[in-house]
């Protein structure tokens, strides 16, 4: 289990535009269709991450809260799932089944395009976009992965979501996320 830090999409970007199939229901999703009316939050998971499974819980808790107040939350797996098989897009639609289907879509990016616009780097890699789509908060949960005993509380997402909501400035100053690596394809 080889830890990376996310790269830290620049604040004030816009959000790439996608358009990627859905494994929950089938259909191809756009980042127009999925967004929130007060923020969108893209999550770049994997089923098998150790890192996400640490904080699954938290993901889930902060999808079902905030999806009332306007956040959509939205995942997506760039995973080789040749090489991966446990991040074929039939075992993330039993993930979610299994989740309770939290998230508004888990998109599966095959060609990894959307993943490489977002700069992804790790799973999870977590940004938060405003209701204009431009880029607010990229880094972590909150300090807590499988090698620590920090607890699992999503407090700097929670903050940022908060401050979002609120209309109160978010601190430029953001850590980034840790964990498993994007299993990119080899050429």
């Amino acid at each position: 289990m080889a830890a990376i830090q996310s790269t830290m999409l620049p604040l004030g970007t816009v959000a790439p535009a996608f358009d990627l199939p859905d494994t929950i229901t089938g259909m191809h999703k756009t980042l127009q269709d999925l967004r929130g009316q007060q923020g969108t939050l893209v999550l770049f998971i994997c089923n098998h991450c150790p890192y996400v499974v640490h904080v699954k819980e938290q993901l889930i808790a902060i999808a079902k809260q905030y999806a009332p107040q306007g956040i959509s939350s939205i995942a997506i797996s760039a995973n080789d799932s040749e090489q991966y098989v446990e991040d074929a897009p039939d075992k993330m639609q039993q993930l979610m089944a299994a989740w309770g289907n939290p998230f508004a879509a888990y998109l599966y990016d095959e060609s990894q395009s959307v993943a490489k616009a977002y700069q992804a780097a790790c799973t999870p890699d977590i940004y938060l976009f405003d209701a204009e789509l431009a880029c607010v908060y990229r880094g972590r949960l909150d300090g807590a992965t499988p090698k620590n005993d920090v607890p699992v509380t999503g407090a700097e997402l929670r903050n940022a979501l908060d401050n979002l909501l609120a209309g109160k400035p978010i601190s430029d100053e953001q850590i980034p996320s840790i964990g498993c690596n994007i299993k990119w394809k080899t050429v």
